[in-house]
């Protein structure tokens, strides 16, 4: 899309009101909201922000950074159109006061390592499913965890009290341009997911913020409270979200494809998968940046503890679905939907561009249930555990040898310092638990 072929569309469609949206080194969409008057200038890149009120962005003393639009990620808002006045929105990537991309941009870190990708000889395809529940809300409009959906997988529709809030976002999602695959009730009571169809890599990292964003405004029209924490109740399923990813050769074929082979897998495939294990403890803290993270990784809940591959088992970490030719791809299931896309991305990604730069060998694929194997059987078939914990996590992404190449020296040192006070704080609280279990006998 072009300057021009927006400009004619607001004119047509009455846009008023537009939001210049970013992302933090968190995943949290951010925006600048302008009127129409200034719709040229925001096209043009010339729209300001003060930076240092961003976590994770500048110092005072440098906070002025411009707005620079992908004019490709312009889409009318569906929800907000009142009494013919319509509103839009626009993704921007960050820049600095001198011109030049900020390097703490984690849309703009993305590209940088899809770029290396590519002069490798590789472009890359994603496709994300995240989970996310529908809970009530209480008589002061507060979230809360309790669900009047009774459903379960698959459930049909007598069960599913979110069936016509999960059909208004499917509904809205097509309207901004989402190609939905499917949509289903999850597991769990309350749980739900919408499926979309893959694509680039820098496009899926726009779909996945915009898609969360979606849910959580029209589930709030609904009167319920979407969230994608990935434990919020404790003993039932947690939200996860399987990240399906494959590389291209520049000539349109999928690198990972090869039909000679008896699981039709070529040597770059493996090479990836090679690569996503070895550094899979490291990326952890990127894919599951949250406390509650860990406590959706534990086993019993079809959540992927241990670092191994598989073409048939779900246990596994890496997940090989049975779509052969363009549809070959790895699925990495640990991420959940609370991690910055931008980021996880990039971070898988180099992790695979690993194994292939250094012909890594893959491990042999576990075809068995791991989560039946003793922990003798696991040493013996060097299944590792992904972390227990955030602070385990954070431990592995400093250990890495590719983490701060990754994220660059920028977003690498501001995340561990955001992500290190959230574990603290979250060490000193004193929980619910301790207080059911310690204050009536110490």
């Amino acid at each position: 899309m072009t300057k021009k072929e927006i400009l004619k569309i607001v004119e047509q469609e009455n846009i008023h009101f537009f939001r210049l949206q970013f992302v933090d080194i968190n995943g949290f969409m951010k925006n600048v909201a302008i009127p129409r008057s200034q719709l040229e200038k925001a096209l043009d890149g010339e729209i300001m922000f003060d930076g240092s009120s961003i976590d994770g962005f500048v110092r005072i003393n440098e906070s002025d950074m411009y707005l620079k639009p992908d004019y490709s990620t312009f889409v009318i808002l569906p929800w907000r159109n009142k009494e013919g006045i319509a509103a839009a929105r626009i993704i921007c990537d960050v820049y600095k006061s001198d011109g030049t991309p900020f390097e703490g941009c984690p849309r703009g870190n993305l590209k940088r390592v899809l770029q290396d990708a590519k002069d490798m000889g590789y472009t890359m395809n994603v496709g994300t499913e995240a989970e996310f529940f529908l809970f009530n809300r209480d008589e002061c409009g507060n979230p809360t965890t309790e669900t009047h959906d009774t459903a379960g997988y698959f459930s049909v529709d007598p069960d599913d009290d979110g069936i016509e809030c999960r059909r208004e976002i499917i509904e809205t999602l097509e309207s901004m341009g989402f190609e939905i695959e499917a949509s289903h009730h999850e597991v769990a009571e309350g749980q739900h997911e919408v499926n979309f169809k893959y694509s680039d890599a820098l496009i899926c990292a726009d779909n996945t913020v915009t898609f969360k964003w979606v849910v959580k405004t029209i589930a709030k029209q609904y009167g319920l409270h979407a969230t994608f924490m990935p434990k919020p109740v404790f003993g039932i399923n947690g939200s996860g979200m399987h990240t399906n990813q494959s590389l291209f050769n520049l000539d349109g074929t999928n690198a990972f494809f090869d039909k000679k082979d008896p699981m039709q897998l070529s040597k770059v495939a493996r090479q990836y998968i090679a690569g996503a294990i070895k550094n899979a403890r490291g990326f952890a803290a990127v894919t599951n940046p949250l406390v509650n993270s860990y406590k959706r990784l534990v086993p019993g809940y079809e959540a992927p503890v241990y670092v191994a591959w598989s073409a048939s088992n779900r246990s596994a970490l890496v997940r090989i679905p049975a779509s052969r030719g363009l549809g070959t791809r790895v699925e990495i299931r640990c991420p959940d939907p609370t991690c910055n896309p931008y980021l996880a991305f990039a971070m898988m990604l180099n992790s695979g561009l690993d194994g292939i730069k250094n012909k890594l060998t893959a491990p042999p694929s576990t075809d068995v249930n791991i989560y039946e194997m003793t922990d003798n059987q696991k040493r013996r078939a060097k299944i590792a555990s992904m972390p227990a914990s955030l602070l385990e996590a954070l431990v592995e992404l400093k250990k890495n040898k590719i983490s701060k190449e990754t994220l660059g020296e920028h977003i690498f040192e501001k995340y561990i310092e955001t992500k290190e006070k959230e574990w603290d704080s979250f060490r000193i609280s004193v929980t619910d638990w301790e207080l059911e279990n310690y204050l009536k006998i110490y």
